[in-house]
C-alpha cells in the first residue's frame, strides 16, 4: 500500500497531533529542567489544554467524511463519536491522575505523556481503515498501558498486572497479527473496503481468509474481555492504579468495540461458512455475560466486582455486535452498539472515579466495608455512585437502562430471542451486587473515622457529572438514538 500525504491527512489527524503535544510538552520540561518534577498542575493543565484542542477539532471536522493516507484512516460520524468519547475518558483520567495517591508523585510528567499517547493509540485504533494500521494503532495504545500499570506507586500488584496484561496482551496480538496475515494471503489486501467486496464469497471459498477472521476476530474479544479471554481483566484491574483502571476499561473498550462495528460492516458474516462461527459467537456471548455477572456475585473488592460487571457488559456488547453483522435488520443492532458503549463509557468512568475518590493511600484496596455509612459522609458522592450503579444494573430512566433495552431489542428483530432472554438473565443476577454498595451506603453504620478521607475535588466533580449525565442522557434517549442511527447509516450504507 502506497501511502501519500498532503494537507488533508494533517487535518483529519489533527486531533491525534493535539494530544501528542499536550504530552510531549510537559515531559520537555521536566528534561530541560535536569530531570525535576515540576509542579503537577503544570502537566496536567497542558494535556487538557491539549485535549480540549482535541475535542475541537473533531467537533469542527463533524459531518465531514474523510480519508487520510490514501484511505488508510477513515474520519467519519462513527469516527467523531469514539473520538469524542476518548477525548472524554482522557480528560476524566488526567483529573482521577493529578489527585491519585498512585500516580501524582515523582513521575507524572512520564505518566501524563503516556496516557495521551495512549489515546492516540485508541484514535488510531478506532479510524483504522487498513488492518495493519490497525495493528499499528493497538500495539501503541497496549505498550503506554503496559508501562503505565507498572508505574504505580504500590509496589506489589501492580508490577504483577502490568507482567499478565504484558504476557497475554502480546500473545493476543500475535494472534491477531497471524490472523491478518491470513487475511491478506487469502484476499492480497488489508484495506477494509476491498475486503468488503471479496470477503463476502472468500469466507465461504477460501479456508485461509476463513482461518484468518477466526484469528482476528479472537485477538479483538481479548481486548474488551469476551469469554474465553476475560481471566485477565480482574487481576489487571485490580493491580493497576484506579484512574488507569477506569481509563482502561473504557478507553480501550471504546475503541476496539468500534473498530468491530467497522470490522461487521463488511457483511462477512452473512456468508453461508460463517454461520457456524455466528453460532460461536453467540454462546461467547452467553457464557461472558453469565460468568461476569455470576463472578461479580463473590467480590468483596468493588474493583474487581466493577471488572467482572465490565465482563458481563461485553456480553451485551457482543449481543450488538452479532446482530449488526448477520443482516437484515443490523441497523438497529449496530445503533444498539454505539449507544450501549455511549452509556457503559459513563457509567464506568464515574463508578471507577467514586473508588479513585475514596482511596487513602497506593496500597489501600475498596471493600463493600468502606462505603458503611458513607451516605451521612459524603451524601453527593453517595446519591451519584447510586445512581451510576443503578444505571448499570440497567434501571429506568438511566441511561443504562435504554442502552439494554436497544441491544436486546436489536437481538429480537434479528430473531435471536433466546439471546435476549440471556441478557434478562444475567440483568436480573447483576441487581444483586449492584444493590449491594446502596445498601452499605444508606443502611449500615460506619466504621471508620471523617478524618481519615482525603478530599479530591476534581474527581469528585468528574463524578457527579457523570451521574448528572447519566440521568440526563437517559431521559433525551431518543434524540441520541435518531442521532446515532443517521451515524450509522453512513457506514452501512
Amino acid at each position: 500500500m502506497q501511502i501519500s500525504l498532503d494537507l488533508v491527512d494533517l487535518l483529519v489527524v489533527s486531533p491525534a497531533i493535539a494530544l501528542f503535544l499536550g504530552g510531549l510538552f510537559p515531559i520537555m520540561i521536566k528534561a530541560f529542567s535536569r530531570n525535576k518534577e515540576p509542579n503537577s498542575f503544570v502537566p496536567y493543565g497542558i494535556a487538557v489544554v491539549g485535549t480540549l484542542a482535541a475535542l475541537a477539532l473533531v467537533a469542527g471536522n463533524w459531518g465531514i467524511q474523510r480519508e487520510a493516507f490514501s484511505g488508510a484512516l477513515v474520519f467519519d460520524s462513527i469516527s467523531a463519536i469514539v473520538s469524542i468519547l476518548i477525548l472524554i475518558v482522557t480528560l476524566a483520567g488526567l483529573s482521577y491522575l493529578k489527585e491519585s495517591p498512585s500516580t501524582q508523585r515523582l513521575q507524572f510528567s512520564e505518566i501524563v505523556f503516556l496516557t495521551m499517547n495512549a489515546s492516540i493509540g485508541m484514535l488510531i485504533f478506532a479510524w483504522s481503515n487498513d488492518l495493519i494500521v490497525t495493528f499499528i494503532g493497538i500495539e501503541l495504545m497496549s505498550l503506554c498501558l503496559y508501562v503505565l500499570i507498572a508505574l504505580s506507586e504500590e509496589e506489589k500488584l501492580s508490577k504483577e498486572a502490568a507482567f499478565k496484561y504484558f504476557i497475554l496482551g502480546s500473545f493476543a496480538s500475535a494472534v491477531l497479527l497471524y490472523g491478518i496475515s491470513f487475511i491478506y494471503g487469502g484476499a492480497g489486501t488489508t484495506s477494509l473496503p476491498e475486503i468488503k467486496e471479496l470477503g463476502v464469497n472468500l469466507i465461504t471459498t477460501n479456508r485461509m481468509f476463513l482461518i484468518g477472521v477466526i484469528m482476528f476476530f479472537s485477538g479483538l474479544l481479548f481486548k474488551f474481555s469476551i469469554f474465553p479471554f476475560h481471566s485477565w481483566t480482574p487481576d489487571v484491574y485490580q493491580g493497576s492504579p484506579t484512574p488507569i483502571t477506569s481509563y482502561m476499561a473504557t478507553g480501550v473498550k471504546a475503541a476496539t468495540v468500534f473498530f468491530t462495528l467497522r470490522w461487521m460492516s463488511l457483511d462477512i458474516l452473512t456468508g453461508e461458512r460463517a454461520f457456524p462461527f455466528v453460532d460461536v459467537l453467540q454462546w461467547l456471548a452467553v457464557l461472558t455475560i453469565l460468568i461476569g455477572n455470576v463472578g461479580a456475585l463473590r467480590q468483596k473488592s468493588l474493583k474487581r466486582m466493577l471488572a467482572y460487571s465490565g465482563i458481563g457488559h461485553s456480553g451485551y456488547v457482543l449481543i450488538g455486535l452479532i446482530a449488526a453483522g448477520i443482516g437484515g435488520q443490523n441497523l438497529v443492532g449496530a445503533t444498539g452498539v454505539v449507544y450501549y458503549l455511549f452509556a457503559y463509557t459513563f457509567m464506568t468512568l464515574g463508578s471507577f472515579g467514586v473508588l479513585a475518590a475514596l482511596e487513602r493511600h497506593s496500597d489501600h484496596e475498596i471493600v463493600l466495608d468502606d462505603l458503611k455509612g458513607l451516605a451521612k459522609r459524603k451524601p453527593v458522592l453517595a446519591i451519584s455512585f447510586s445512581v451510576l450503579l443503578l444505571s448499570l444494573a440497567g434501571i429506568p430512566p438511566t441511561v443504562g437502562f435504554f442502552g439494554k433495552f436497544l441491544v436486546l431489542a436489536a437481538a429480537i428483530k434479528q430473531d435471536l430471542n433466546w439471546l435476549a432472554l440471556w441478557g434478562v438473565i444475567g440483568s436480573v443476577i447483576s441487581v444483586y451486587y449492584y444493590l449491594r454498595p446502596i445498601v452499605a451506603m444508606y443502611m449500615e453504620e460506619s466504621i471508620l473515622k471523617e478524618e481519615s478521607w482525603i478530599p479530591r475535588p476534581m474527581t469528585q466533580f468528574a463524578v457527579s457529572l457523570m451521574a448528572l449525565m447519566v440521568i440526563g442522557f437517559g431521559i433525551t434517549s431518543e434524540s441520541f438514538f435518531a442521532q446515532f442511527f443517521q451515524s450509522i447509516l453512513e457506514v452501512f450504507s
